[in-house]
């Protein structure tokens, strides 16, 4: 699952990890550089691999396979069961989980991560709203564990998810607060909310708030005149 970067290391440990063993398919679940950008590379060096994913028709084309086209839905053969897809945007609108129903698994991508909360990059067609019904919609299914593409496996999912709505909800009522009493640019909101956040950090600070700020906006909570925004 997920083709990676390409680098001569991760593609040689696919190689040793199948042992002799054919590479079949590779189920992508979002066209981000560090999940995708892999592809053309396992495909010269294995002779038999498909690539999957849901489409991002605006991204896909910049990696030279041929993708599958997978749907919310889908089952997926994985040996002697099946995977089922489930559309989870938000992180990327082409963003998709691989469901184990009989042990209740869920492959989760960067859906959520076990130490720290993921990115909702607005300036990337990052959505808030979708993000927030993604988590939802995992949290109903109730997963007994979840596999992120990045970190450990989270061993309690449901609490996990639980946090993460509570968190984004804190966070959109901190962003009202703070536009009810002052009107700010989003330079000066993540100045605010993230003070003594290392500066390399604050352009992914700023594009999370942004997809708040845009989620907000949609729900007629908050408005924008230029580059200035206010409570709606």
């Amino acid at each position: 699952m997920d083709a990676g970067t390409g680098t001569p290391a991760h593609v040689e440990g696919v190689a040793a990890a199948l042992d002799g063993a054919s590479l079949t398919r590779v189920v992508v679940t979002h066209n981000h550089s560090d999940h995708a950008s892999g592809a053309p590379h396992l495909a010269g060096r294995f002779s038999t691999p498909s690539f999957a994913k849901m489409p991002w028709p605006e991204k896909d084309a910049r990696y030279a396979v041929a993708w599958q086209e997978l749907g919310d839905g889908d089952g997926i053969a994985a040996g002697d069961t099946t995977l089922r897809v489930v559309h989870t945007p938000g992180h990327a609108p082409d963003h998709i989980c691989l469901w184990h129903e009989e042990t209740r698994t869920l492959f989760s991508g960067d859906l959520a991560l076990a130490h720290t909360t993921v990115v909702i990059p607005a300036s990337a067609h990052g959505d808030m709203a979708a993000y927030l019904d993604s988590l939802e919609r995992v949290l109903a299914l109730n997963p007994s564990q979840m596999l992120p593409a990045h970190g450990p496996v989270i061993e309690e999912p449901v609490m996990l998810l639980r946090a993460y709505l509570r968190h984004r909800r804190a966070r959109e009522f901190e962003i009202l607060q703070r536009l009810g009493r002052e009107a700010a640019t989003l330079a000066a909101l993540t100045a605010a909310i993230y003070p003594g956040l290392p500066e390399a950090l604050l352009p992914s600070a700023a594009d999370g708030l942004l997809a708040h700020l845009i989620k907000l906006e949609r729900d007629g909570r908050a408005r924008r005149d230029e580059d200035v925004w206010m409570a709606g």
